[in-house]
């Protein structure tokens, strides 16, 4: 139930009638005919664009067409109270008093479906986190695991089929660099050796941890010789990092259903048959690459290695799939996992990716297009950084040096809720500025507090009453008059649709916590001017309340408890 999309499809079906009776005309099926929320100084319920649209065809101004269309909206939806033009054709529409509660019981009938769709259902895999399994997960980490988490609950909503899936990047020279880190504080606890100041190693403290695991664990009995005992501390030390993980994204909320591992891919020849594919397809060959832009160092060499043609597929230059040392590069890792998942046979492959992988975007779009020959659709969404703030001074991290906060040290400082809600209170696209202090006031201030005791205070007013907000008691509204505060809380209601629509479609869960901000300060608003004026009051004098009004901050309640529920965090009932 769209309102704004119903609006769209009777308006349309009414310029059709009119066009086959010859009193317009128009040739483009009218794909830019819109019906939208107008702005709230226009005092109207929806606004349509028809007479724009059609002015052309039928050389005719916009005022002129709209001020016949108002006859015909008003003659055929009996719904209709008033119709006002507005420049340059706009035309504004107010809605009957019977139409707002024949929708607020359609909204109460529907409960905790309303505003979704479960038309079209695609299949999408949403990979996201995949940090390197060296250490436990930071707030870098942490917008976009909240972001991979959170598009996934909208488009589960919708009725996709989502698998939530990490890519665990556990080959290469940074988990050398991450079993050796452990290996040497190993020899620091066991031997009292002096632990080397590389500044390959990861010198932080959990390190120290994983080492006194791996120790106490007593699978390893001698720690004399790295290179005999690599496979199980690799092993050994990749296990542990991968829980501290998955325990960093439990207590925020997110679970994955699938972790794919890119040794395995290696191991299982996966890389190799991705490239042979490209082979077959001409879109690998073997030369010489250029030496990167800006490059004037004289380390670069020109050799002779295995390239993948990504420029075929709008990429700024061909990428090298080899290292000097014949092993495969990372790039190379990352093709035969995209290789793997197309071949899982996903509508919509989402790729979450940190603000350092912005560049990568083009070559792995490329890779997909020449691995699905341009059958499979990739989107790839950009988590911007955080910029943590305490005592309105910045705290920095670093991941190499040991001194970053971690998803636990930001948990333990403001709680699940305020982080998974902050997180997306900005476009993914953006820096995000995160205040320890704001997120932890109880003001209008602190947007997920503010929204959370909307819904508190709307379950206070049912407790009072002694009345169970979960039952539907709907009948006997038509007795009271709507006024027009409960109006406007009703059409910001009718607009969550369209929020789950557009944040689904475009995959953009930012639109949702504005969108109940927005909605917690209109029910506030009413809450505040029953203060002032009793006939305002959501209980009477005599302890008794108005059940249209009861029912349209139960369709508050609703909306709150479907939005949070998407976004991951909890309502409480009492605060």
């Amino acid at each position: 139930m769209n309102l704004l999309l119903d609006y769209k499809t009777k308006i349309h079906d009414l310029l059709d009638k009119l066009k086959k009776n010859n009193l317009i005309n128009f040739s483009n099926n009218l794909k830019d005919l819109t019906v939208e929320t107008p702005p709230k100084k226009n005092n109207a319920d929806i606004s349509c664009n028809a007479a724009m649209v059609l002015s052309k065809h039928n050389n005719k101004s916009p005022n002129d067409i709209a001020e016949f269309l108002k006859k015909e909206f008003l003659t055929n939806f009996s719904e209709f109270k008033s119709i006002s033009i507005a420049k340059p054709g706009f035309i504004n529409i107010n809605f009957k008093e019977i139409f707002w509660k024949s929708y607020l019981h359609k909204i109460l009938k529907l409960n905790n479906i309303y505003g979704s769709s479960h038309t079209n259902v695609k299949k999408y895999n949403i990979e996201f986190v995949s940090a390197n399994p060296t250490g436990p997960l930071h707030v870098g980490h942490c917008r976009g695991a909240i972001l991979g988490d959170v598009i996934s609950n909208l488009l589960k909503f919708n009725g996709h089929n989502v698998l939530k899936e990490y890519y665990v990047n556990d080959y290469g020279k940074q988990i050398d660099s991450f079993v050796e880190s452990i290996y040497y504080r190993i020899l620091e606890i066991v031997n009292k050796k002096e632990f080397p100041k590389d500044k390959n190693l990861y010198p932080g403290d959990y390190i120290v941890d994983i080492a006194k695991k791996i120790i106490s664990g007593g699978k390893i009995k001698d720690f004399s010789n790295l290179k005999s005992i690599y496979k199980d501390l690799a092993d050994e030390s990749l296990f542990i990092s991968m829980d501290i993980i998955k325990k960093n994204l439990k207590i925020l909320g997110v679970n994955h259903d699938s972790f794919i591992y890119e040794s395995d891919l290696v191991n299982k020849n996966l890389v190799d048959k991705a490239v042979e594919e490209l082979k077959k397809n001409n879109f690998v060959y073997t030369g010489k690459l250029k030496p990167p832009k800006g490059d004037l160092t004289n380390e670069w060499k020109s050799r002779s290695q295995i390239i993948f043609s990504s420029t075929k597929f709008g990429d700024d230059v061909d990428r090298a799939l080899q290292k000097e040392d014949k092993t495969w590069t990372y790039f190379a890792g990352d093709l035969a996992y995209h290789s793997n998942k197309i071949k899982r046979n996903f509508d919509f492959l989402v790729n979450i990716l940190g603000a350092d992988h912005s560049g990568y975007i083009k070559r792995i779009t490329a890779a997909v297009n020449a691995l699905s020959l341009n059958k499979t659709n990739l989107i790839c969404k950009v988590s911007q950084l955080v910029k943590l703030y305490k005592n309105n001074k910045p705290f920095k991290m670093s991941k190499r040096e040991g001194n970053y906060i971690t998803v636990d040290d930001l948990i333990d400082e403001v709680g699940k809720d305020a982080t998974r809600f902050m997180m997306l209170n900005r476009s993914n696209n953006v820096e995000l500025d995160f205040d320890f202090q704001k997120v932890t006031e109880k003001s209008k201030d602190n947007p997920v507090f503010y929204v959370q005791y909307a819904y508190a205070r709307i379950n206070s007013v049912f407790r009072n009453l002694n009345l169970d907000i979960n039952k539907n008691t709907v009948s006997n509204i038509d007795e009271y008059k709507i006024n027009e505060h409960e109006i406007n809380i009703l059409k910001k209601i009718s607009e969550w649709p369209k929020c789950v629509e557009v944040s689904s479609n475009k995959l953009e869960p930012h639109r949702i916590p504005f969108y109940l901000y927005d909605l917690a300060t209109l029910f506030h608003s009413y809450w505040s001017l029953g203060q002032e004026n009793k006939k305002f009051r959501f209980i009477s004098e005599n302890g008794k309340g108005n059940i249209l009004r009861l029912q349209i901050i139960k369709a508050t309640s609703i909306v709150i408890e479907n939005g949070m529920s998407i976004l991951g965090v909890s309502i409480p009932k009492s605060m």
